[in-house]
């Protein structure tokens, strides 16, 4: 059986397929699959002479975590990939569902509700309980972005290769649109993700604040990149998720610490953009911990 090529399955006008976890847990309709699997395209891992890497979006989130030289080149991203969901998911799971899939609003995921993401206009969170919601709106829906790939991505400056658009930046596939979780057209495909030449000495920390011990969906995750020289910080890069509609860099926190500030400070700063809910109020400190967590964790190293 011949496999079809990606103008093949983009022709088909379904929703595509991946590793498939996320359909597992789907309670809300769809159109029908075209599955991705076996397509060489989307598969492998490939190193340019300079040291840069190119990760087709079929390959697993396992991979990621569990290879040696992605580990050395990107240590953030390899250790998200090693922290979110479970072996079994991560076995499973690729970067491009990862970085593509639906959020776990029980609202959304309820068929006896409707709300911005099924096609109507409101967000039932809004005047009910919800004990994950943003807590840095920039719109209508409540539902955080659930993609810890995206935000580890977005740390490194990561480009998206979408079919038929070419190379993105990995933050614009996702946007303030109340009615997506990204922003792919139908038929796009995102074949994989580019990421720039590793930085010499870069210490890295992934962290995840979650209800049990583990195998739990973050009320707060973060990624930290630094460089030291000396006694100064020469780069950071700070990604938060689970606390806005889209992964963030926090370039507030990073300004702080390239200007010296004590690490405490510049953590805190990234409570300014908050206005949460009462419900979410309690996130404000996990967000504003977290970010401290991982830089810490970056200086102990």
């Amino acid at each position: 059986m011949t496999t079809p090529s990606l103008d093949d399955l983009a022709a088909l006008g379904r929703e595509f397929r991946a590793g498939g976890t996320d359909l597992m847990s789907r309670t809300v309709p769809s159109r029908e699959y075209a599955d991705l699997s076996g397509t060489p395209e989307l598969t492998g891992i490939e190193w340019s002479a300079d040291g840069s890497a190119r990760i087709g979006a079929l390959t697993t989130v396992a991979e990621i975590a569990e290879d040696a030289l992605i580990r050395a080149a990107y240590p953030a991203l390899a250790g998200t990939a090693a922290g979110l969901a479970t072996p079994q998911v991560r076995a499973a799971g690729t970067v491009g569902g990862n970085l593509l899939q639906r959020n776990r609003c029980a609202y959304f995921r309820n068929p006896a509700f409707s709300c911005h993401q099924d096609g109507g206009d409101s967000c039932p969170a809004r005047a009910g309980t919800m004990l994950n919601p943003t807590v840095i709106e920039s719109g209508p829906c409540l539902a955080p972005h659930p993609s810890s790939l995206a935000m580890a991505l977005i740390g490194y400056d990561a480009t998206a290769e979408v079919r038929g658009r070419g190379a993105v930046p990995v933050r614009d596939l996702y946007g303030d649109d109340p009615g997506a979780d990204h922003l792919l057209a139908p038929g796009e495909i995102l074949v994989g993700v580019g990421l720039p030449v590793p930085v010499p000495g870069e210490r890295a920390a992934y962290h995840r604040a979650i209800g049990r011990a583990e195998a739990e969906w973050p009320l707060v995750e973060a990624t930290a990149r630094v460089v030291v020289e000396g006694d100064r910080i020469t780069l950071a890069a700070v990604a938060v998720g689970g606390v806005a509609r889209t992964p963030l860099r926090l370039p507030e926190v990073e300004a702080a610490l390239l200007a010296g500030e004590p690490l405490d400070r510049a953590a805190a700063l990234a409570a300014d953009r908050c206005s949460p809910s009462p419900d979410a109020a309690y996130k404000v400190a996990l967000l504003t911990g977290t970010v401290l967590e991982v830089l810490e964790r970056c200086l102990d190293d």
